[in-house]
């Protein structure tokens, strides 16, 4: 009979000390400082719905640190030809983004707010395609609108300081790990009084989340003028394309 009282009594013990034990790992805060790399291959580098690797692949990757209080920094590189497609005096082939900023959310809405520096190493430039951008987005259910503003010259247009991109983005859960993404922008770009360097972008694709590999499919088209934006190598860098991209986050 006191074997049963006991054994009855570290029953009720464990089941009042697991579900603590559960809530308590639940509850752990994140961590102060977060480290995050990736690395990716993509059919074509295309960016505002313009081609940056005249149709040709490209290998991307970059890192990542992110403090618990919203505030991060980090630096992302791609190869690009879109300086050398358009002028053959150019010595360039890669790009490399250097960004900052802070996002945190109010109740269910997220905003991040920052800037970032595009830098492209290299020589021959007749004006000097490094563009400063600051941003601001927020984010509610499955919509962020995102706005961006040069501080500079806009990738080497003459004159285009103050020119602003602005894009809205759905990203929509099909099924689990499967997104459904539908993306239009507008990118306004100064300098130009006819305005035909300015233009309007579409994409629409679906990922899949492989625990932590996301591969991509997308098709993108822009109304850009051609006139504007095909290279010298006769390539139309804002038609429409179909674009695979493979992601791994670490």
């Amino acid at each position: 009979m006191r074997k049963t009282v006991i054994a009855s009594a570290l029953i009720a013990a464990a089941s009042i000390v697991l579900p603590t034990l559960a809530h308590a790992q639940a509850a752990a805060p994140a961590p102060e400082h977060t480290f995050t790399s990736n690395i990716g291959f993509a059919s074509e580098y295309v960016y505002r719905g313009i081609g940056q690797t005249n149709r040709k692949p490209a290998v991307q990757g970059g890192f990542d640190y992110a403090h618990s209080s919203g505030l991060y920094v980090g630096t992302w590189a791609s190869n690009v030809s879109w300086l050398t497609d358009g002028n053959s005096t150019v010595s360039n082939s890669l790009e490399m983004d250097f960004y900052g900023g802070f996002k945190n959310t109010v109740g269910d809405f997220g905003y991040d707010v920052g800037l970032l520096q595009y830098f492209y190493p290299g020589t021959g430039y007749g004006n000097n395609p490094n563009t400063l951008e600051g941003y601001v987005a927020g984010t509610y259910s499955i919509l962020t609108l995102k706005y961006s503003h040069s501080f500079s010259d806009l990738f080497g247009w003459v004159g285009s300081r103050n020119s602003g991109y602005l894009d809205l983005t759905a990203n929509y859960e099909l099924v689990p790990s499967v997104n459904l993404v539908a993306h239009v922008g507008r990118q306004k770009v100064n300098g130009n009084s006819s305005d035909g360097a300015s233009y309007t972008d579409y994409k629409l694709g679906v990922t899949k989340d492989f625990s932590g590999t996301v591969v991509g499919l997308s098709y993108v088209t822009t109304n850009a003028s051609s006139v504007w934006y095909t290279n010298l190598l006769g390539k139309d860098l804002g038609k429409d394309r179909v674009v695979l991209s493979i992601t791994r986050t670490f």
